[in-house]
């Protein structure tokens, strides 16, 4: 037997001393080094008592050592799972005791809150610091560096990655090892990773994102990255003269674009862009490749099946669209049966292929609600298939808008929104109303120093869409609330306004 995931992302770069981690103050880590930190840490959790597919739960700053505890999981046999550095003590003692974690590795600032939760749940308590120290990596220090890889199979489990629950109790999807190598493999071929690649990596590594998108392609690559704790935009531009490739989220390149010292000459010589983890906004596509001369390649994935489609990298990559699926991945627009729908038109898109997870972790009735028998999986996202085959994401089942028997999609009324003078961006969601069920809200932010007029925007809506669809009021406001990951989060907005036009 083998490893599928360590032997193919981690085993391929024992003993080479090639760079892996370009580090903000100037050390860079190599493959080897990087394995043999990896080593350590598998041998301080097999020391600890645990045991092949035990579970790691990790809320953790950013660090090398944070990325090296999922190495060493791959390698020791161990399920990863990395938690929000965000989650109260609260939400996260859900996770421990849902996962049935028996280590919980945390920042020694919240060591004495989570010390009685470990106990009570019957799991230990180590920390890790963003600086590498805490009693982790002090156990480490003392451990051989190397370590005697554990057999698994490809269909073990490899990760936990837990859905944000914005409809209840957050989920914690089964991620296998064929699931994260099959992707990380398809992802270098499609994206032409190579061992001379560079990636800017300002992700955070508890998401699918910065885990499982930015890292495995960089080692099924054998290519290395500028490691930063975060987002910064001074540190992203001093180091793209150094970097080939990024991948961020839509946040990442409007604040890019807002700086003056983004230029085309700054990004010359750039290999490629990507963003993903929320919609890119059409104008922003369109000002990045005035600016550039690049344009930004989206792609669409999620937590339970990593990517499945994206935008090609030689050909049209075009704005408003995530592309094509990925080879190996099928994906069907279809009504609510799972019965295929005839081209263009809209439905709940559904995917099948080596990167849709297992199910979810003890939900039987979830996973069979979810997940169809035939392996297709049911994602909650709204979309249509255009004439050329490109995949136009339209929004969540769970944010259609059902308004006196019509059936409502939030993006093409932020479409025409968006387009208005002196709008930013747009958030169409339904509330209740006494007549209608529901009716339209359209929730506007404004360019900067900019005063939309909000009627003439109505006027726009009138002209371009039908009456049922027309927002019922516009708001102004500063900012859309976001997630970590800068999606937008129209269950805070509905919540916000769901008194508007009924008595609370």
């Amino acid at each position: 037997m083998a490893n599928p995931l360590y032997d193919g992302l981690f085993g391929a770069h024992a003993g080479k001393d090639t760079p892996f981690l370009h580090l903000l103050d100037g050390k860079t880590v190599t493959h080897q080094d990087f394995l043999s930190t990896a080593s350590q840490i598998a041998h301080v959790a097999t020391q600890l008592g645990l045991k092949t597919g035990d579970r790691v739960a990790a809320q953790i700053e950013k660090s090398p050592e944070a990325l090296a505890l999922y190495a060493a999981c791959a390698q020791a046999g161990l399920v990863f799972l990395p938690l929000n550095t965000a989650y109260t003590v609260d939400e996260l003692t859900y996770f421990i005791e849902n996962s049935g974690a028996s280590l919980i590795v945390c920042d020694s600032k919240s060591e004495e809150k989570l010390t009685p939760v470990g106990a009570q749940l019957d799991a230990k308590v180590e920390t890790l610091n963003a600086d590498g120290s805490g009693t982790l990596m002090d156990q480490a220090a003392t451990m051989p560096a190397s370590f005697e890889t554990v057999d698994r199979d490809g269909d073990d489990l490899a990760a936990f990655l837990y859905t944000s629950g914005t409809t209840g109790r957050s989920k914690g999807a089964m991620l296998t090892q064929n699931n994260l190598l099959s992707n990380a493999q398809a992802l270098v071929k499609e994206w032409r990773f190579t061992s001379d690649d560079v990636l800017l990596h300002a992700l955070p590594i508890f998401h699918t994102h910065g885990l499982f998108v930015a890292t495995n392609v960089t080692l099924a690559a054998g290519s290395s990255m500028v490691f930063m704790p975060k987002f910064d935009l001074d540190e992203i531009i001093s180091r793209m003269p150094n970097a080939t490739t990024m991948m961020g989220v839509p946040t990442f390149y409007t604040r890019l674009l807002d700086d003056d010292r983004f230029t085309k000459e700054l990004a010359a010589h750039m290999r490629l862009f990507i963003s993903g983890s929320a919609p890119l906004l059409a104008e922003t596509h369109v000002q990045f490749e005035e600016r550039t001369g690049h344009r930004i390649l989206e792609r669409y994935g999620m937590t339970e099946t990593n990517m499945n489609t994206s935008n090609p990298y030689d050909g049209d990559r075009r704005a408003g669209t995530v592309g094509f699926p990925l080879p190996g991945v099928e994906l069907k627009i279809c009504d609510s049966d799972g019965n295929a729908l005839p081209q263009g038109e809209i439905g709940e898109i559904e995917v099948r292929g080596p990167n849709v997870f297992k199910g979810y972790w003890q939900m039987p009735e979830k996973t069979a609600a979810e997940l169809r028998e035939n392996g297709f999986f049911i994602t909650g996202d709204l979309g249509r298939i255009d004439e050329d085959g490109y995949v136009h994401i339209v929004g969540r089942n769970k944010d259609l808008i059902i308004s006196g028997g019509y059936n409502i999609y939030p993006k093409e009324i932020e479409l025409v929104l968006d387009d208005q003078p002196g709008v930013t961006e747009s958030a169409v969601v339904g509330v209740p109303h006494p007549d209608f069920g529901e009716t339209v809200v359209g929730i506007i932010v404004a360019e900067p120093g900019q005063s939309p007029d909000l009627d003439a925007m109505m006027g726009a809506v009138r002209e371009s869409l039908a009456r049922f669809k027309h927002p019922r009021k516009l708001i102004l406001m500063d900012e859309l609330p976001r997630n970590t990951m800068g999606k937008v989060q129209k269950n805070i907005l509905r919540d916000q306004y769901k008194n508007m036009f009924v008595a609370a």
